[in-house]
């Protein structure tokens, strides 16, 4: 083949691929197999590393990056991604009809309304018709370029039809289906791994992975609901714009509603809110647009959202069932937490059949029993809570709940702390105690040692392996190939992880053993102060309280828990298996810094504790929660109550652009 051939038919491939994307992705009417689609694509792989001249950014061949990349660059938006203020009853959505008749000066308003769906606020822009990059909304002015994770989405054109436009911007929501996210959970379900908590979170984290193949483990979609630019192309109208997306072939929502008045609007959500549960993602609301474009510029904007749309918010769905049984499930600081096993009900798309009571003090206070018609709530987590109790339902055959006095799993008596609130087990060397623990001290947070699921501890828990922390780094090729369902590439990964968690800095090992009332933030006080974990092993009480973040309830803890003899003997294999005792000194890299007090909330282009080690390398200091003293709170996207508090405090808080500008 020519090159001139190669060429040409390279770009017959190219234009074939696309066509058949779309009408599978887009329109649901494939015309061919997918082993046939996969043949075309293996032809063009092959003339592309034959001829790498002919390899193009668009081409189908590119859906998966190669090299990971190294972190994200930021894009600074055309128009800004401004976020639509929020209601939550009929009657605030009849006001807000009210003030758009008021600023229009007419009584019907044309206006549409389209599902919210709950995933991640996108923009992406393509020129001379092939997608150039697409960003996440960041701050609203500057966003995270996300356009190698993107192209992993299939039902995403990578080049628009050349009848379309060329030179267009559009916004969008990143989500993952309901029927993707199910299947992921049964799939880490299955590995003992720790399942995801809703499909949205899971989103942002697919959508935030440094390496696209990665992401494309975690398939995503997405649907458009705006333009930023449309260069050469007359839009007049939303109803305009759902047109000309679909000409372009990019995905729109499912159902969308017309009402030009309060009564017409209102029963739009309602049928919405039906609609809503047979949708393919997950949504938390409706949002509400004036349909003409000249009236949403004569309606204008406030600094933070436009004065012409609203997102209106359905309450966390709920429903009722029968409480089957309580169940106590023992955690790795021995705390007894009782658990409802329900009759099997459907809420929020998915077969709910657990719901956490948290504490015996709230079924006490709630008068929850067994046998009892109960509400629960779903609100994006996986196990649900229970709402409330239908009393008038009993029939007298409920049992009431009575603290248990023995642990269920080793029969060891239980302690009830003066709070009355936790009730524990207090042997260390329970079964499920030992197992959470390994659990915990493994887990990203703490060592990080990968490959180590639930299904796995709990072998070597069973077989004797292993009863402590410790008996990790004792374990060797020949013990591993006794367990069940791991081969031998697991066994090493496995290996080489723990081998590199002995350089882990001490205070994960700190917050990894577990001891009581330590968390992260606790655990990297505690070194920052004393410099080594030798040093906080020999600290008494009123040595520890100086520290930081570390009051009389946590020293106490900390105290006894390193004068155990059992996790004296702990602490010294440990040193002996090799692990870090000392703190890492951070060298200053400036004082730019010096004198301000940080919190750090939301997603940022690094995890939490990089960005807190830059601050103190700069002269900051971090805290975990916001008061009058802190100076400024660094917001990532999908900042919660810690932003709230800090608007309501007057805390300056800064998006990571700015950020990354006083450092600069």
């Amino acid at each position: 083949m020519t090159h001139a051939e190669a060429a040409a038919r390279a770009e017959f491939l190219r234009t074939e691929l696309h066509r058949h994307n779309r009408l599978y992705y887009l329109e649901a009417r494939p015309v061919i197999s997918d082993k046939d689609f996969d043949l075309l694509l293996r032809e063009l792989q092959g003339i592309e590393i034959q001829f790498p001249d002919l390899l193009t950014a668009d081409s189908p061949t590119q859906r998966v990056g190669g090299a990971p990349i190294e972190g994200f660059t930021q894009i600074r938006h055309t128009v800004p991604m401004m976020s639509l203020d929020n209601t939550y009853s009929e009657e605030d959505l009849a006001a807000f009809f009210a003030r758009l008749q008021k600023g229009l000066g007419r009584e019907k308003i044309d206006c549409v309304i389209e599902p919210k769906v709950d995933g991640v606020a996108i923009t992406i822009r393509y020129e001379n018709g092939v997608l150039k990059y697409g960003a996440t909304r960041g701050d609203g002015q500057t966003g995270d370029d996300v356009t190698v994770n993107l192209k992993t989405i299939k039902s995403l054109p990578l080049r628009l039809p050349k009848e379309g436009p060329q030179t267009f911007e559009v916004r969008g929501e990143v989500f993952m289906s309901k029927a993707v996210f199910n299947k992921l959970n049964q799939e880490r379900e299955e590995a003992g791994e720790q399942l995801f908590a809703n499909p949205r979170n899971t989103t942002t984290g697919a959508l935030k992975q440094l390496d696209s193949k990665i992401t494309a483990k975690r398939p995503l979609d997405l649907v458009f609901y705006g333009i930023a630019d449309a260069t050469g192309i007359e839009v007049q109208s939303q109803a305009d714009m759902y047109a000309l997306l679909d000409h372009a072939g990019l995905r729109k929502a499912d159902h969308i509603w017309r009402a030009d008045n309060a009564a017409d609007l209102i029963a739009a959500i309602r049928d919405l809110d039906v609609k809503r549960k047979s949708l393919p993602y997950e949504t938390d609301g409706a949002v509400i647009k004036v349909n003409r474009f000249a009236d949403q510029r004569h309606l204008g904007v406030t600094s933070k959202a436009p004065r012409w749309a609203i997102a209106y918010k359905y309450a966390p769905e709920q429903a009722e069932t029968t409480i089957l049984a309580i169940d106590i499930q023992v955690g790795r600081t021995g705390a007894l937490t009782p658990v409802a096993r329900l009759e099997p009900v459907l809420v929020s798309g998915s077969t709910v059949s657990n719901a956490t009571l948290h504490n015996y003090e709230e079924i006490e206070r709630k008068d929850i029993r067994i046998g009892d018609r109960v509400i629960i709530e779903k609100a994006g987590e996986i196990i649900p809570a229970v709402v409330s109790v239908k009393t008038e339902k009993r029939t007298g055959a409920e049992r009431s709940v009575v603290p248990p006095t023995h642990c269920p799993i080793c029969g060891t008596g239980v302690h009830r702390d003066e709070e009355q609130v936790v009730i524990r087990c207090l042997n260390s060397h329970c079964p499920e105690v030992v197992k959470r623990r390994i659990e915990h001290f493994v887990s990203r947070g703490a060592m990080d040692i990968s490959g180590l699921g639930e299904s796995v501890v709990a072998q070597l828990v069973e077989i004797k392996l292993v009863k402590d922390v410790a008996d990790l780094y004792t374990l060797n090729e020949l013990l591993l190939a006794r367990l069940e369902r791991v081969g031998t590439k697991s066994i090493d990964n496995y290996l080489k992880a723990v081998e590199a968690s002995k350089k882990q800095d001490p205070y994960r090992l700190i917050f990894g053993l577990g001891i009581l009332h330590v968390g992260a933030g606790g655990a990297r006080k505690l070194l920052e102060h004393f410099g080594s974990i030798d040093a906080i092993a020999v600290a008494t009480v009123e040595e520890l309280t100086q520290c930081p973040d570390i009051g009389s309830i946590v020293a106490p803890s900390i105290h006894a828990w390193f004068h155990e003899e059992e996790n004296i003997a702990l602490i010294e294999r440990l040193r002996l298996a090799g692990l870090n005792f000392i703190q890492n000194v951070v060298e200053a890299a400036s004082d730019k810094l010096a004198g301000t007090s940080w919190v750090i909330t939301g997603t940022l282009s690094e995890d939490r504790e990089t960005i807190a080690d830059t601050i103190r390398a700069n002269g900051g200091k971090v805290s975990s929660g916001v008061s009058g003293k802190t100076t400024y709170l660094l917001a990532g996207n999908d900042a919660g109550s810690k932003l709230d508090k800090a608007t309501k405090l007057g805390v300056k808080v800064l998006a990571e652009p700015e950020f990354r500008a006083m450092l600069a």
